[in-house]
């Protein structure tokens, strides 16, 4: 009789606390899922395509050829590349090197150059459950989202600890900007960065769902071995033509 009463406290005792873990889980579903309709909700009041709320759409594209002029400015001394893209070629031969300040680049310019740029984005899914409104006025619509942990490469962690911001005009339905903040220090490679920003600036070029970039900006106040290390990186894009 005193086993039966041990078992039917044991029995309950587990009973509650499988309900509270699946009460849990339903709301934490639920969450996820109201986060990003909330979200979705206050674009489509303001006449705004859902199709801003996927990364893929607001990115550099693979199927358009451009050219991009690329300032990086480490600590004071800066670099300036001009070059080519060219989905029609193969490998490498898809970024020609025009210049780099203002010169013929050489070899080793141009190979540490596509060396960069063969990193493919990264194909980021949204965490759902992480977006949401930071502003809705009559000119401006500005949400926030984080990528999914588990979408995020090796070699782009650090996106673990930053948040994504877009700007919407609610006067020409389009996103103006986008930015991407850290939330606490993150490590690029061997730099250790208390402050690091990317902001994008986009122009309607494709007749579908896609914006593509204008210009970004790329700042971070970092540290290398105990050093002080300031990076700017500032990219224009222009001549876009689909291939």
């Amino acid at each position: 009789m005193e086993n039966n009463k041990i078992e039917n406290i044991r029995f309950s005792g587990f009973t509650k606390r499988s309900l509270v873990t699946l009460l849990v889980m339903i709301s934490s579903g639920m969450i996820a899922s109201a986060q990003k309709s909330v979200v979705a909700d206050v674009l489509s009041k303001h006449g705004i395509d859902q199709s801003v709320l996927e990364p893929a759409n607001l990115r550099v594209p693979d199927d358009y050829s451009y050219t991009v002029k690329e300032s990086t400015t480490t600590n004071g001394k800066t670099k300036e590349v001009v070059a080519k893209f060219d989905p029609s070629q193969q490998g490498d031969e898809q970024w020609t090197v025009i210049s780099v300040d203002n010169n013929l680049p050489s070899r080793s310019d141009i190979n540490s150059f596509r060396k960069n740029k063969a990193k493919k984005q990264s194909a980021n899914k949204t965490d759902d459950a992480s977006f949401k409104i930071e502003k809705d006025a009559a000119d401006q619509i500005v949400f926030s989202y984080k990528a999914d942990a588990s979408s995020i490469s090796k070699d782009a962690e650090f996106l673990k600890d930053c948040r994504v911001f877009v700007t919407i005009n609610t006067g020409t339905k389009q996103p103006e900007r986008q930015q991407i903040k850290n939330e606490k220090p993150v490590k690029l490679g061997p730099l250790k960065a208390d402050r690091f920003e990317v902001v994008t600036n986009f122009i309607k070029k494709d007749p579908g769902a896609r914006y593509f970039p204008a210009s970004e900006s790329v700042s971070m106040d970092s540290k290398f071995l105990g050093q002080a290390v300031s990076v700017q990186t500032a990219t224009e894009y222009s001549n876009y033509s689909k291939k």
